[in-house]
């Protein structure tokens, strides 16, 4: 788990409103009432590491596509030159 500790006392807030299953804000308000923490709180903390983890995932496939783009280079290369090995023998 990613978790970034005292993000909001180091950095200037804002105010936004979003809409949630009734469900949800239940499942909020008891977690805020046993962990001591308000429902902003929690909700700003899981919306920070939401963005870290999808973060993160966005570069991990940028270098998964670029592996995939030399790996394909390199067996290319490798089919050029194993070409022209085959074709001397074949005159």
């Amino acid at each position: 788990m990613y978790t970034q500790k005292h993000v909001m006392k180091d950095m200037a807030s804002t105010t936004f409103t979003i809409r949630v299953d009734s469900a949800v804000k239940k499942r909020l308000e008891k977690l805020a009432k046993s962990t001591g923490r308000s429902r902003s709180y929690l909700a700003a903390q899981a919306l920070s590491e939401y963005l870290v983890v999808n973060d993160e995932i966005d570069a991990a496939v940028d270098r998964l596509r670029a592996i995939v783009l030399a790996e394909r280079a390199r067996v290319s290369a490798m089919q050029a030159t194993a070409e022209e090995i085959l074709e001397t023998f074949r005159r």
